[in-house]
């Protein structure tokens, strides 16, 4: 009753200074309508949880070889060299190759945290909306064009730093000096420094998406009562 009472004589302010006094100072239902505020927060956390929960496990020993998801494979120009190498019995140093370059990787994205957590803090009340009701991976999408071009920058030197660490610059230079002396092959000598930080870089940005897309789909993956407000706007 007083609320239907309420409702009767807001209708009665015909200025609209007068009509949005009056409604700020009517109670507020938990749980009600949400402010940009609490979406840009939402999406700020979601994200945050995707870095924390998704891209923390890249860093770990192997966390880019035993993931399926992320795992940095050959290039083409390297595809004919681990297959020349298995065919001759060298299976072992193939593994050994394979391990290398992810092992680069994985000291790499310990470099994207900060500049990850820089970026979720500038989404602005303006994305806020077009990322939530955009596609699985709009938040992911957002990060990615806010970082990329930085991420790269920190990513490749550490990349080519942690080739010398991990030693997989000499392992490949064995590597592809065995595969040049087998007889009748193309000699190659491919610069792996680029590749491999592309690669890193698209291993990390598929972490954050499938953080994202559990959060968008799953509501058990909503764990906060933020996230579980903010997303479900969009179910």
């Amino acid at each position: 009753m007083k609320r239907i009472i309420a409702i009767v004589l807001l209708l009665n302010f015909t200025a609209c200074a007068e009509l949005q006094q009056v409604v700020n100072q009517l109670p507020q239902q938990t749980g009600g309508v949400l402010t940009n505020t609490d979406i840009a927060a939402g999406l700020r956390q979601a994200l945050d949880l995707g870095i924390d929960k998704q891209v923390s496990k890249l860093t770990a020993e192997n966390g880019f070889y035993n993931n399926e998801l992320v795992k940095i494979l050959l290039p083409e120009e390297l595809q004919k060299v681990d297959k020349a190498l298995r065919d001759i019995g060298l299976g072992n140093l193939a593994d050994e190759g394979l391990k290398a370059i992810n092992r680069a990787a994985e000291d790499a994205v310990g470099e994207a945290t900060p500049i990850f957590i820089n970026a979720v803090k500038g989404i602005t009340f303006n994305d806020a909306k077009s990322i939530l009701l955009g596609n699985n991976d709009a938040a992911t999408q957002y990060l990615t064009n806010k970082t990329q071009t930085e991420l790269y920058g920190k990513f490749n030197p550490v990349i080519k730093n942690s080739f010398s660490k991990v030693g997989a610059d000499k392992i490949w230079e064995n590597l592809i000096n065995k595969y040049n002396a087998i007889p009748f092959t193309s000699n190659v000598n491919p610069d792996l420094t680029d590749y491999v930080t592309n690669e890193a870089l698209q291993g990390v940005y598929k972490m954050i998406a499938v953080e994202e897309q559990e959060i968008r789909t799953k509501v058990g993956s909503r764990t906060t009562d933020l996230l579980q407000r903010v997303f479900a706007l969009q179910d």
